[in-house]
């Protein structure tokens, strides 16, 4: 999982951030973005794109990522900006600020997916990135488990929605909970399950 990077190295590049988003398709809170950039000799086995990890799993990685990084960055963008700009202009500007955020700054992105960022920096997209490049699927893991948090408070808030248990995703239930309550502060109301409500 080091090839995009070795190849960026190759390429004369000494500072590389892998970037991965999480919460696109939700109906309710913020996409939040992770920027990540990792020692080339790093060792922590289990590291790999977040959807295919537990999240017990996940939450066992987070600090160890964090603690090996050189540098990580978190970046977001609410449900306002989202129903304002879409969700894939929402999810690239998470990703700038996740890259901004971060303590050092890199001359090389490799970002998540077929899209390229907002930046001045050096930068490939790399579809399925995050079970492809160990920096992107690091960020991945990062902006997952800073999310399922982010819905786990919201969930004290509204608690009639379930966002703890679902994060916000389109399951039965939810759905079930829009229909009965109405849509709450935090949901997209672009999205369909809650425009049409």
């Amino acid at each position: 999982m080091l090839a995009f990077e070795k190849q960026a190295m190759l390429n004369g590049y000494k500072v590389i951030a892998g970037v991965d988003e999480a919460g696109r398709g939700p109906l309710a809170g913020p996409v939040v973005s992770a920027a990540v950039v990792l020692p080339d000799n790093l060792d922590v086995p289990g590291i790999n794109d977040s959807k295919k990890l537990s999240e017990k799993k996940r939450e066992a990685l987070f600090p160890v990522i964090q603690s090996h990084a050189i540098a990580f960055g978190i970046g977001m963008a609410d449900h306002e900006e989202i129903d304002r700009i879409n969700i894939l202009q929402a999810s690239l500007l998470s990703m700038k600020r996740a890259v901004e955020d971060l303590q050092i700054t890199p001359d090389y992105l490799l970002i998540d997916g077929k899209f390229t960022i907002n930046s001045t920096i050096d930068q490939r997209s790399v579809i399925k990135g995050d079970a492809l490049s160990l920096s992107i699927a690091a960020a991945s893991i990062i902006a997952k488990v800073t999310r399922d948090r982010i819905m786990a408070d919201l969930d004290v808030q509204y608690p009639q929605y379930g966002l703890k248990k679902h994060k916000g995703y389109p399951t039965k239930a939810h759905k079930e909970a829009i229909l009965t309550h109405g849509p709450c502060p935090v949901h997209r109301k672009s999205f369909k399950g809650v425009k049409d409500i």
